[in-house]
């Protein structure tokens, strides 16, 4: 006599809802979550009316009200700035590193005319002013 074997049925886990779960969770945690804003420094930005908000890699000089100068994050006096421009390394060609220039509005026209000079002198020839679009 011969027997028939019965198929026997694999057990299967179903992975969608429990993808769907995981994927809900992420959503949720990126929704919910509050990014830390880091302290910089408080400007008044002049207004122009062509202003772009994009940003660009490089240096970045920054000018506050009282005439503080920070080059990226590092406060320098206007009398050390061409040695702190030259021993910046930025990986490439001087000529083609873009500087942000960011000046508050109450800035006199003079301490301005001083750093750019002082980034010519340094090699520097691709400057961008920081400015905020008029509303």
């Amino acid at each position: 006599m011969k027997f028939k074997r019965r198929l026997e049925t694999r057990a299967v886990v179903d992975l969608v809802p429990m993808i769907d779960v995981v994927f809900q969770l992420i959503l949720f945690f990126l929704v919910s979550t509050t990014f830390a804003v880091l302290p910089g420094i408080e400007l008044a930005l002049p207004v122009s009316s062509t202003a772009e908000g994009t940003r660009t890699n490089g240096v970045t000089i920054t000018v506050s009200q009282g005439g503080q100068l920070f080059v990226n994050t590092e406060e320098v006096l206007i009398t050390d700035l061409d040695t702190t421009l030259s021993s910046l390394e930025v990986g490439a060609v001087r000529e083609k590193v873009p500087v942000n220039l960011e000046a508050d509005a109450a800035v006199a026209n003079g301490l301005i005319v001083q750093i750019l000079d002082s980034l010519r002198r340094t090699g520097f020839v691709g400057v961008n002013l920081r400015t905020r679009e008029r509303n």
